[in-house]
């Protein structure tokens, strides 16, 4: 989007200390989103409508942390998420690991999500060229579970395999996605879930984003 609540602070801390302490070539970013409606792996989690959205990302020789938020989904509502990590490359192969935390403000406590630390995920990305794997750990809560994605762009298209791999296996599907970039800003991606048990109806998402000048 579970105990890991000391990493997730150390990280943080460290987030924080590179932003008090950031070189003069540090870089800061953000960007802004609206979607047709919030896909998340394979899933249409704004019940068919519209979702807007937008980060802000403090970038300084490979390592990163920022702040993400959506309009949310049509069960927990609106969504912030926090994150920092480190990407570099090795040798032609691409290595980014970050450590993310969401947070939906406006789900009760019981619910483990308004609260640092009760939804968090270990995100490891490899890429080679046109090819990429991503690995997502979820660290944090009693319902532990993998995610992992396979990816390969070719031009301005790119497809996504997607699996999950919970600990009820009543909870386990896969999805395959394709997209296509029209430009830096406009996208369209059409995705399936191969699944009879989960949402399997093929959904189609336009997006539009724009990078904010800071």
């Amino acid at each position: 989007m579970k105990n890991v609540k000391t990493l997730l602070a150390a990280s943080v801390a460290a987030a924080s200390m590179a932003i008090v302490a950031a070189p003069a070539s540090a870089e800061v970013s953000a960007s802004a989103s609206v979607a047709s409606m919030y896909l998340w792996r394979g899933q249409d989690l704004s019940n068919g409508s519209p979702a807007v959205s937008g980060d802000l990302v403090l970038s300084a020789g490979g390592l990163y942390g920022g702040v993400w938020g959506s309009s949310g989904d049509d069960s927990a509502g609106q969504e912030v998420d926090y994150f920092v990590g480190f990407a570099t490359e090795i040798g032609g192969l691409s290595v980014d690991l970050s450590v993310w935390n969401y947070v939906y403000p406006g789900m009760a406590a019981s619910d483990n999500g308004d609260t640092f630390g009760d939804l968090s995920e270990v995100i490891l990305g490899l890429g080679a060229g046109p090819v990429s794997l991503t690995v997502y750990d979820n660290v944090a809560g009693d319902n532990g579970y993998m995610y992992y994605t396979l990816g390969y762009d070719v031009g301005a298209f790119s497809f996504t395999a997607g699996g999950t791999d919970n600990k009820d296996e009543d909870g386990n599907y896969a999805h395959f996605d394709v997209s296509y970039a029209y430009n830096d800003n406009l996208s369209f991606t059409f995705s399936q879930v191969a699944d009879e048990d989960v949402d399997d109806d093929l959904k189609f998402v336009v997006s539009y984003s724009l990078p904010i000048s800071m």
